[in-house]
């Protein structure tokens, strides 16, 4: 298997990255560090320290000052759970899944796994079950079905939901054929645009990688946010936009929302759209994680973004990916790790007759530090070469490349990291809009430029839709 130092090089050069700043890193901690049969520990310890890099990258472009990258395994385990191990005011979170969200039997003894923490998703699934949302219920109707009809049918509904495949059954959808072309982080031009050099106007001097670095973050649950939250610690103004009619789920909310503006944005209005052009002109990113086409139909398609702010780095994040008769489906980690065989693989290394979680939605925390990691270096790539540029991952494409690091023998036998046994170090106190928080810092320990959140978490919308100025 590869070494974390050889994953961490082929993630770096295949975006373009200095092979010469891979000696500035250093990647401590052995595998395993949870309790599963794939490497997830070295998945979220290399995305962090690719990530970390490229930061380090950007300080040395702009201060001609190189520094030194650190990353520890199981500090970046920590935070890739980071939402497990958030207290407010020394309480810890509240019970995560919506009381029928979960996994079922169906009648040709199938399993099938339904997301339902969003109120239209969990109204989808009774809609198409004919039936009330109550476990007992669910499990009876879903009887009468088969697996993957049900599936199919939910989709059409508005649902989420996966059925459990293998692998093998996995590989064998054209879906996992059209994302064997695909890299890891796709990085591509979509535009004429200048350059805009870190050593002129209006970027400021600053004293952290990101800093003037502006980011428009439409983004919920994990992965996206994790992103923002990532080019955050880095020093850069990211505002969340959301809107009050849209559901969250709140715990998410406060541990991704460290280092963030927030406000509130009517998309759906002629007025909230005039005032997302207005920002866009602005910004230096535009990182979003809603379903294909959904923003396109607002208007704020890549070629567009493009258009109103040539210069752009637009972020697309997919649940499978952006190519395939998938392209368009919604997902959620739990519901790619159901449909990519990871569920059953975990299941089959127990040695229980059906699905068995990742001890970490890793799909998720991985791929919200690739988004980061590609979103700064398709801006080191604007300010060298000039252009609008488009950067694309997908939970699916991260499952690819998690499958193909190996297996662990033995590992599901690994004691879990518990809240006991996160290293004091590796947890930080501050304020914020919702009480004091005790939450994992980042793990990428940058020598001159330590990564910190200068802006506390708020509820949602407590900031106007504009930038701050520059320094």
């Amino acid at each position: 298997m590869q070494s974390p130092a050889d994953i961490l090089k082929d993630i770096w050069t295949s975006a373009g990255g200095d092979k010469a700043a891979l000696s500035r890193v250093r990647l401590t901690g052995a595998e395993p560090q949870i309790p599963s049969s794939f490497r997830v520990a070295v998945a979220g310890q290399t995305a962090i320290a690719a990530a970390g890099l490229a930061a380090a990258e950007i300080w040395r472009l702009r201060s001609g000052e190189a520094q030194d990258v650190t990353v520890d395994m199981r500090h970046a385990v920590a935070e890739c759970r980071s939402e497990r191990y958030l207290r407010v005011d020394d309480k810890p979170p509240p019970p995560a899944w919506d009381a029928i969200a979960g996994v079922y039997k169906t009648g040709d003894d199938r399993f099938v796994r339904c997301h339902t923490n969003f109120p239209h998703h969990r109204d989808a699934v009774c809609k198409v079950l004919a039936c009330v949302p109550e476990r007992e219920k669910v499990q009876a109707a879903l009887m009468q079905w088969n697996g993957e009809d049900f599936e199919t049918a939910a989709y059409a509904a508005g649902g989420v939901v996966a059925l459990m495949r293998s692998y093998d059954e996995w590989s064998a959808l054209p879906q996992a054929r059209a994302l064997a072309d695909l890299p890891l982080v796709s990085i591509e031009k979509i535009g004429e645009a200048p350059p805009k050099p870190w050593s002129k106007k209006p970027w400021p001097q600053g004293d952290r990688p990101l800093s003037g670095l502006r980011v428009l973050d439409l983004s919920r649950v994990i992965a996206g946010p994790v992103a923002g939250r990532t080019l955050a610690a880095h020093g850069a103004d990211v505002l969340l936009v959301s809107g009050p009619e849209l559901p969250a789920i709140p715990w998410l909310t406060i541990d991704t929302g460290r280092g963030k503006l927030t406000t509130f944005i009517a998309l759906k209005s002629e007025a909230g759209r005039a005032q997302m052009r207005e920002l866009l002109q602005d910004a230096d990113i535009f990182s979003q994680g809603y379903r294909p086409r959904a923003l396109a139909a607002l208007g704020f398609p890549p070629e567009d973004a493009a258009k109103i702010n040539p210069g752009i780095v637009y972020v697309t994040l997919s649940a499978y990916g952006h190519a395939g008769p998938w392209a368009e489906r919604r997902g959620f980690d739990s519901l790619v790790q159901t449909t990519t065989g990871f569920n059953h693989a975990e299941g089959q290394a127990a040695g229980i007759d059906g699905p068995k979680e990742l001890p970490a939605q890793m799909l998720d925390h991985a791929t919200g530090y690739l988004m980061a990691f590609g979103a700064m270096m398709a801006k080191i790539r604007q300010a060298s070469e000039g252009g609008s540029w488009h950067v694309r991952v997908s939970l699916a494409q991260t499952g690819r490349w998690l499958w193909k690091l190996g297996r662990l023998d033995g590992g599901l036998n690994t004691p879990d990291l518990t809240g006991e046994a996160v290293h004091a170090a590796f947890i930080e106190s501050m304020p914020s809009g919702f009480g004091t928080l005790k939450a994992v810092h980042h793990s990428a320990l940058l020598s001159k430029t330590p990564a910190q959140w200068s802006r506390p978490a708020m509820p949602l919308g407590s900031h106007p839709a504009k930038w701050p100025a520059r320094n």
